[in-house]
C-alpha cells in the first residue's frame, strides 16, 4: 500500500499548486522552491509557513504600491507515559496532545502539510514513530471517511492505547471549531480582501513543498524495486486520469504486493 500512498501525496501537491493565482505564479514557485530546499535541509516548519505567508504578503502589497505609483498623475502621492510501539521513547499523553493541537491549528485545505509534521514531530523530534511506520498511517487514513482525523486517531492508538486515540482525535479537530467561531463574522469582508489572498498563496505553495519534501523522503524507502515504482505511477495515472477511488487503489495495490510474495 505504501507505494499507492505515494499517488495519493502527488496529486495533492498536484492540485494544490495549480490553485495559486496566476499574476502571483512566478511568486507562488519561487516561495514553492525556497521552502522545498529549506525543509529539506531541516528548517521548522511553522517558520515556513510564516516566512511565506508574510513574503507574499510583503511582495503583494510592493506591486500595489509600485502599480499605484505609476499610474498616479506627476505630483500626485501614492496612496496607501505508554510504552511506544516499535520506538524506544517513553510516550507522553500532555505531549500527545499538545502536539496534535499544534499540527491542527495549522492544517487548512486538503491537509496534506499533515504529513510534514507528522515526520517532524512524531519520527524525528519524539522518535514515537518509524519511518516505516509513517505511511502505514496515513494509508489507514485513506479508507475511512475523514483521513485527517482518522489518521490521528490511529496513531494515538498505536502510541498510546484507547487513551491516546481519544487524547489526538480532540486535539487535531479542536482548533477547527474555535477558528470557524472566530472567523465567521468576519468571512465576508475577509473574501474581498487581495492581502489575504495573497498571504494564502504563500501558505499553499509552501503546504505544497512540504509534501513535496515528505514525498521525496518517504518515497526512498517505499520504492525499493520496480513493481512498487509501477504501483506508484499506475495509481497516480488512475487518480488524475480516471478519478479512481482511494480506498480501490489501496487494495488493489496492497493485493498485487501479497500475490508476487506469495508467488
Amino acid at each position: 500500500m505504501k507505494p499507492v500512498l505515494l499517488a495519493f501525496i502527488d496529486q495533492a501537491i498536484w492540485s494544490l499548486g495549480n490553485s495559486s493565482s496566476s499574476e502571483r505564479a512566478g511568486s507562488c514557485w519561487l516561495c514553492w522552491f525556497s521552502s522545498s530546499l529549506s525543509y529539506l535541509a531541516g528548517v521548522h516548519e511553522l517558520l515556513l509557513l510564516a516566512r511565506a505567508a508574510l513574503a507574499m504578503l510583503v511582495f503583494h502589497i510592493g506591486r500595489r504600491r509600485a502599480e499605484s505609483f505609476a499610474l498616479a498623475p506627476v505630483g500626485a502621492p501614492a496612496t496607501n507515559a505508554f510504552p511506544v510501539i516499535g520506538a524506544s521513547a517513553p510516550v507522553s499523553l500532555l505531549e500527545l496532545f499538545l502536539t496534535f493541537l499544534k499540527i491542527g491549528s495549522v492544517l487548512y485545505g486538503s491537509g496534506y502539510e499533515l504529513l510534514a509534521f507528522l515526520r517532524r514531530d512524531f519520527v524525528e523530534r519524539l522518535g514515537w514513530l518509524t519511518d516505516q511506520q509513517l505511511p502505514d498511517t496515513i494509508a489507514v487514513g485513506q479508507v475511512t471517511p475523514e483521513p485527517l482525523f482518522t489518521t490521528a486517531t490511529f496513531i494515538g492508538y498505536l502510541v498510546a492505547g484507547l487513551p491516546g486515540a481519544l487524547l489526538a482525535t480532540l486535539a487535531i479537530s479542536l482548533p477547527a471549531f474555535v477558528f470557524v467561531a472566530v472567523v465567521r463574522p468576519l468571512a465576508p469582508r475577509l473574501g474581498r480582501s487581495s492581502r489575504l489572498a495573497s498571504l494564502l498563496d504563500g501558505l499553499n505553495m509552501t503546504a505544497v513543498a512540504l509534501m513535496a519534501g515528505v514525498l521525496w523522503e518517504l518515497g526512498r524507502t517505499a520504492i525499493g524495486d520496480p513493481l512498487s515504482g509501477f504501483l506508484a505511477l499506475g495509481a497516480l495515472v488512475a487518480l488524475l486520469r480516471f478519478e479512481v477511488n482511494s480506498a480501490w487503489l489501496i487494495v488493489v495495490g496492497g493485493a498485487i504486493k501479497v500475490a508476487t510474495c506469495l508467488v
